[in-house]
């Protein structure tokens, strides 16, 4: 399998066809039409970084043991499914593969913030004015 010029070898990648469950698990399919792709991370060539991102990206997919698992169901061929769920894959190291921008550090204007301190003070104020009269009653 190839990834934006990555080569990925089959030994890594394990398919398995399983039935898909209908809507409310009704009329059960009689053919293994779902795929199921199981991907170990660990056993792979990509660069330690990426590994990690895709462990991210992967989320509750991937098993303790470093295993992401991507089923597809969508389609009602196994064809379809089987690419369907290798483009996922791919899609998944290609996110993983791109460099994560570091955020830099930034703050506000001068002008920013004192326009901001005199918004707070002035909402003070009209709360404050809210109040009843005092010393008024006798």
């Amino acid at each position: 399998m190839r990834v934006n010029s990555l080569a990925l070898d089959d030994h890594v990648i394990k398919e398995r066809f399983v039935r898909a469950a209908g809507p409310g698990r009704h009329q059960l399919p009689r053919k293994a039409t779902a795929v199921e792709l199981r991907f170990d991370i660990g056993a792979t060539t990509l660069p330690d970084a990426v590994k990690q991102r895709l462990v991210w990206l992967g989320g509750r997919h991937v098993s303790n043991q470093g295993v992401l698992t991507i089923v597809s169901r969508v389609h009602r061929s196994q064809e379809k499914n089987r690419e369907a769920a290798r483009a996922q894959l791919a899609g998944l190291i290609r996110d993983a593969s791109d460099a994560v921008a570091e955020r830099k550090p930034t703050r506000p204007r001068r002008l920013v913030r004192q326009r901001r301190a005199a918004s707070k003070s002035h909402r003070g104020d009209v709360k404050r004015l809210r109040g009843g009269v005092r010393g008024l009653r006798d």
